[in-house]
Order: C-alpha cells, then sequence, then structure tokens
C-alpha cells in the first residue's frame, strides 16, 4: 500500500496542478513541449497555474533553471543554442519530480521520472534515422524457474528473415541500473545505430539481445547497483540457463565463443565484465561502458581473468573500456587499468570528455560495434 502511495502523489500533483484556476481558466492549453527551434533552440513548457515554482533539470545544461510563469499558467523556458543529441529532461514542479505531461517520448527507467528530447544535427549523426535497410526489434518474453517471465528484446539485422541459412554473431547488451530492457532502444537507439553501420559496412550483420538486468523478484528492485555480488549470481544463472538458450533455440546465432558479445553500462557494464570475463569459454568479446566496480571488489569480481593473465589474453578477441572523464567511475576505472597493467592483461580504452550519460553510451555502442566479430 504504501508503495501504490508513492506512485500516485506526482500523478494527482500534476492533476492538481494543470487543473483550473479561481479565475475558470481552462486547465488545458493549446501548446507544444518540448519545441525544438531553428539555431538549436528548444523551448520548454508546462502548465501549472497554481504551481508556486517550475524548473527545468536537463543534462545538456548543469544545475536547475528557473521557469517563467505566463498569465495563462504556463511555465516557460526556452535555452540554445544546444549541441546536437538526445537528452532526458524533467520539470521540479514545488520540489516534485515529473516528466513532460506533453512529451509521449518517455526515458525508461525504474528510478526517475525523465522525457526525452532530440536536437537535430546539421549533418545525420550515427544514431538519427537515416534511408537505409532496417533491421527488426522483437519483444520476446522467456520464462525462468526462479525468476518467472522476463522481457528480452532482441535485434535482427536488415536481411535476417532472407537469410534462412546464414547464423549470425550475437551482442548480449545490458543496460544500467535503474534502466529497463528498453532503454538500449528508446535512449540508445542501439538498433538505429547498428543499422546504420551495417548499412556503411563498418559493423558485422549481428543479433543484439537486450534482457532485463534485475534478478527481481529475488533481487529487490531497491538493493542498489546491479553490480552487486548477488545481483551477479543471480544474473548470471539466469544468463547461462535461460537467456542463452532461449536466445540459441529461436534464432539463427552462432554457438561459437568467437561469435559472441557482451558489454553493458554503469552497473550493467559491471556485470558485462563480470560475466564476459569469468566465462571466457562463452566469450571473445567483452566491453564495458562506464562500468561500475568498486577497488575491493577488483580481485573478487576477476577471479578468472587474474588467475592466468596469459590464457586471458590469448582467448579473448576484444576487451574494451569506455568511460568520460567527468564520469564519477572514471577514477575507479583509472585504478582498475593499473590492476590490468600490473597482471599485463591486455585492453582498449576510449576516454571521452562529459559524464555518465546515455550521450556517451551511444559514442561507445558505436566504437566497439565496429570492432566486434572482425575475423
Amino acid at each position: 500500500m504504501k508503495k501504490l502511495f508513492k506512485i500516485l502523489i506526482p500523478a494527482i500533483l500534476v492533476i492538481i496542478w494543470n487543473s483550473p484556476d479561481s479565475s475558470g481558466q481552462p486547465g488545458r492549453q493549446s501548446f507544444i513541449s518540448p519545441e525544438v527551434k531553428e539555431g538549436r533552440n528548444v523551448t520548454f513548457r508546462f502548465l501549472a497555474p497554481n504551481a508556486k515554482e517550475v524548473k527545468l533539470s536537463t543534462q545538456f545544461i548543469k544545475g536547475q533553471q528557473t521557469m517563467t510563469k505566463e498569465d495563462n499558467g504556463v511555465w516557460s523556458i526556452t535555452m540554445g543554442p544546444v549541441d546536437p543529441d538526445i537528452y532526458p529532461y524533467c520539470f521540479i514542479v514545488d520540489g516534485i519530480q515529473v516528466a513532460d505531461p506533453r512529451n509521449s517520448w518517455i526515458f525508461p527507467n525504474e528510478g526517475f521520472q525523465n522525457s526525452l528530447v532530440e536536437i537535430p544535427a546539421e549533418n545525420p549523426q550515427v544514431y538519427s534515422i537515416q534511408n537505409v535497410p532496417h533491421g527488426t526489434v522483437s519483444y520476446r518474453y522467456y520464462y525462468s524457474n526462479e525468476l518467472g517471465t522476463r522481457p528480452v528484446l532482441i535485434y535482427t539485422p536488415p536481411g535476417y528473415e532472407e537469410a534462412k541459412n546464414e547464423k549470425y554473431p550475437v551482442f548480449f547488451l545490458l543496460h544500467g541500473t535503474t534502466d529497463t530492457e528498453e532503454t538500449w532502444t528508446k535512449v540508445g537507439r542501439a538498433n538505429i545505430i547498428l543499422d546504420n553501420l551495417i548499412a556503411q559496412g563498418k559493423a558485422k550483420p549481428m543479433i543484439v539481445v537486450m534482457p532485463y538486468g534485475r534478478a527481481f523478484p529475488l533481487i529487490s528492485k531497491e538493493s542498489g547497483s546491479l553490480r552487486n555480488w548477488d545481483n551477479l549470481q543471480e544474473f548470471q544463472k539466469d544468463f547461462k540457463n535461460y537467456i542463452l538458450p532461449f536466445v540459441e533455440k529461436n534464432y539463427r546465432v552462432r554457438t561459437d565463443r568467437e561469435g559472441r558479445a557482451v558489454a553493458g553500462f554503469s552497473g550493467g557494464g559491471g556485470t558485462s565484465l563480470y560475466i564476459g570475463l569469468g566465462n571466457p569459454d562463452l566469450f571473445a568479446y567483452v566491453c564495458g561502458y562506464a562500468p561500475g566496480m568498486r577497488a575491493n571488489e577488483f580481485d573478487r569480481n576477476n577471479t578468472v581473468p587474474f588467475a592466468d593473465p596469459e590464457l586471458t589474453n590469448s582467448r579473448l578477441k576484444l576487451f574494451w573500456l569506455g568511460c568520460g572523464k567527468e564520469d564519477g567511475l572514471y577514477g575507479v576505472l583509472q585504478e582498475y587499468l593499473k590492476v590490468l597493467d600490473e597482471k599485463k592483461i591486455k585492453y582498449q580504452t576510449f576516454i571521452t570528455t562529459g559524464g555518465h550519460t546515455w550521450m556517451n553510451c551511444k559514442k561507445y555502442l558505436n566504437e566497439t560495434a565496429q570492432l566486434l566479430f572482425r575475423d
């Protein structure tokens, strides 16, 4: 009952803020939000005639930005020019975080309420929808004896349906801690990035598997990062016993280790390193995108690769680590790289500007997708 109460509060407050005021002002005004204009300027609007304060929070500028209330009860703010990209944002209405009710493009996340806005570039970006053959994203479900019915999104590349006799390499892509199985497509645009890279001949046609990463209900959604020890154990069992068999039964995928790759962001990045490096018989390609980790967990989580670094190097075709210099995980990654150097384990790095964002994730996916399954 308490959880239901927590969920209902923001919804009730939005209704109150958007209700008619005492003067009879209609609760529904005709306006657009967000409105992207020429010169990469964007206007955000929120109807809340009874609110005392409305602020904008977005990742293209630091800090919360105070919005201005108009006579009709609509709060607005115009920002720009904004660098081209896809950005999450939300409104802080009298201290309560809410998504934009005028925008159906919602950030799939279990920890916060955000909407998304795209600031288009003059020239198409790797994540921009272009006039190229498109693959298919399928919403599928598998059953786990321990976890019940579980969701997974699966991308099949252009031509998969026609190439009846071809087997494809498979790329397992894990989301961040409070994200969901939809975040890689709806925010990271993994399918669009793969479409464009494949059309340009920069990436091999591959199947991409995007499962839900928390071992719920065995691991509660309030238990912290996906890379916590209990979740690692349960998710690894789920992966080996159910996800992998489901994919191999229902899709034409290669079953050799050179035909498999795994990557993940944040807590999912920590998971990808644990599963990928800990199961060298399953993966020849292992990538971490700003991977969640702690220095006191290095030895515990890397028992297999640290036990025989020479064997690890011989079996890995790619061990790739990316992070932004302003990312809170950048420091611990630098410590991890020092340990890898001491162990003489080979790796590649890709260091960007910026922080712990999905804007950087798209860059990491773009870089690594071009390196996978190159014989």
